[in-house]
């Protein structure tokens, strides 16, 4: 397993839309175990997506269960071409992104979401997400698509926040 070199904005790469995933391998499953391993030395990365590392695939990793106030979550999920099909409601909250490390925002994301994908071994699943979870998948689907958390600000002006140095070992 390696740690791959995460990028950061104004890499133009950050702004392609990813590819579906075709192909469920054993060199799939390698850097799947890469991205994991990279989304683990983040300093409170719940996710991480394909893009982030350079890598134009439609794959994000997810893991909800360790934040300081777990909810309702799925624990460690890995999504392959994950595709968001129903969302509801509206609530502000705030961002960051290992890809955007010196800011954090406020955005507005649907509280509930059904999202679709497949799994490493390529079998299809559907599950509802609320809250935290929700937010934070939408944010990794976005990179698949191009997007960035800040490019969802209602104003840079009043959104955009210089983020905390983060104290090493501290999530």
């Amino acid at each position: 397993m390696a740690i791959l070199e995460i990028l950061k904005l104004p890499d133009p790469r950050l702004k392609e839309m990813a590819e579906e995933v075709n192909r469920f391998d054993e060199e799939l499953k390698a850097f799947i175990a890469d991205l994991e391993e990279t989304r683990q030395t983040g300093p409170a990365a719940v996710g991480i997506a394909a893009p982030q590392v350079g890598r134009g695939q439609r794959i994000v990793i997810l893991d909800c269960s360790t934040t300081k106030k777990p909810v309702e979550n799925h624990g460690h999920l890995v999504l392959v071409n994950p595709e968001i099909i129903e969302w509801e409601g509206f609530e502000l909250g705030r961002e960051g992104c290992l890809s955007v490390p010196d800011y954090t925002g406020n955005v507005i994301r649907a509280e509930r979401i059904k999202v679709r994908f497949q799994d490493p071994q390529g079998e299809h699943h559907e599950f509802e997400m609320v809250g935290f979870e929700a937010r934070a998948l939408q944010h990794e689907v976005d990179h698949l698509d191009g997007i960035l958390f800040i490019d969802r600000l209602v104003s840079r002006r009043t959104d955009l926040f210089q983020r905390k140095v983060y104290q090493k070992g501290s999530k």
